[in-house]
């Protein structure tokens, strides 16, 4: 018996995960360059920090309202146009005369990035066998976990030693790359136009229950580890001990749990897509409060931390999976409203947290935030696993047993 070939990555998705490495690079990098950006257009680090936010808005709104304008549209296309669209709002954000218009590119770029990875991970599973579909679309996220390993600190260094705007420009020239990449990899099929009416049957996808509730598992499963990620320095520094200058070394522990979490995550969901969403979501909720525990020892946190990112990002693909799934007849923009998800998980979790550490809670409990928040992904995950289970076993009656009636 001859062992299978190692399934080849269609080189399509490599040009996706170069747009999700540029796209990842753009919203996060800008994290170490607010106090350049801040003094260049001389205004304080909370007007600089809007540069942030206001991404992280247009990405919501993005995510919804250009995936629908757009449904109609081959998906090929819409993925070149969205990456002109990234272009131009680094092109514009490198070439800011002022705060405003640095704003105003800030946002351009955003308002591509919820439709990319909504509308990439549909064609991204399309490229790949049935079996193999969640791997693809981890595949594609790689871009955006290697954008947090290696991007953001190459960026942040770049933008330190010849100014913020390189750093700008540097995206702009990976986002030509990524443009040639998708014109000349990503297969004709993929050009092909949709036919009428497909906005009406990607909304009436939305009147699955299951989808609604693969949302709110994103919702809550993200918004725990990155709620909790979002005051990660703060933890380190005074609940670890941890010196400030090694924290950017802690960084890059909780990014290799992202990139091995990814891909070992999307393997698993094509498994059994369920039973590994209930597994990393209780894993999840046992890492945090681990975490919130032995936040006090620089060893243990950094260990927690590395767990953090490989538990919770190795969920990603299975939770983008799923609302593929039961949107299959048009999934397109529930993938986008997915991918809204995401950042809407991210937000709800930075609040809880922001709210937590005013009342003088102490930095451990965001983390204590992020347990609940994951805890109750779990639990909606049961109900949707168990719901889905429910009605499989009715629509699909077992076999009448046969009896042999000895001669």
């Amino acid at each position: 018996m001859t062992r299978p070939s190692t399934a080849r990555v269609p080189v399509g998705l490599v040009a996706l995960a170069l747009g999700g490495f540029g796209i990842g690079l753009t919203e996060f990098v800008i994290l170490g360059l607010l106090p350049e950006v801040a003094t260049d257009f001389a205004v304080t680090i909370p007007q600089a920090g809007f540069l942030v936010s206001g991404y992280a808005i247009s990405v919501a709104f993005g995510g919804v309202f250009v995936t629908a304008a757009t449904a109609s549209m081959r998906p090929k296309t819409v993925l070149c146009v969205l990456m002109v669209l990234f272009i131009v709002g680094n092109l514009l954000s490198a070439l800011a005369g002022g705060y405003g218009a640095m704003l105003v590119g800030r946002i351009v770029a955003a308002m591509c990035h919820g439709a990319f990875f909504g509308i990439g991970s549909v064609l991204a599973a399309s490229l790949v066998p049935s079996n193999r579909k969640a791997q693809a679309i981890s595949i594609m996220f790689l871009g955006l976990t290697v954008a947090n390993v290696l991007g953001v600190p190459l960026g942040t260094f770049l933008g330190q030693a010849y100014g913020w705007r390189s750093t700008f420009w540097t995206i702009t020239a990976i986002g030509v790359v990524a443009l040639v990449g998708l014109l000349v990899f990503i297969p004709a099929r993929a050009a092909e136009r949709r036919p009428a009416g497909q906005l009406r049957r990607e909304l009436a996808a939305f009147g699955n229950g299951q989808v609604w509730l693969s949302i709110l598992v994103t919702v809550f499963g993200f918004g725990a580890m990155f709620g909790t990620f979002t005051y990660i320095a703060p933890i380190l520094t005074d609940v670890a001990g941890v010196p400030a200058t090694a924290i950017p070394w802690m960084l890059v522990l909780f990014g290799c749990g992202l990139f091995i979490g990814n891909l070992v995550g999307g393997r698993a969901a094509d498994r059994h897509l369920d039973r590994t969403l209930l597994i990393l979501l209780s894993a999840l909720t046992m890492v945090l409060i681990g975490f919130a525990i032995v936040a006090g020892n620089p060893w243990s946190a950094g260990a927690a931390l590395f767990l953090l990112g490989a538990v919770g990002f190795a969920s990603v693909p299975g939770m983008q999976m799923r609302v593929l799934e039961f949107a299959s007849t048009a999934p397109t923009l529930a993938s986008g409203v997915n991918i809204s998800a995401f950042n809407a998980g991210n937000a709800i979790g930075a609040w809880l947290g922001g709210l937590t550490i005013t009342a003088g809670l102490g930095y451990r409990s965001p983390i204590t935030v992020g347990a609940v928040l994951a805890a109750t992904a779990t639990t909606l995950m049961v109900a949707a696993a168990t719901t889905h289970r429910r009605r499989t076993a009715v629509a699909t009656p077992a076999a009448p047993r046969t009896v042999t009636i000895p001669s």
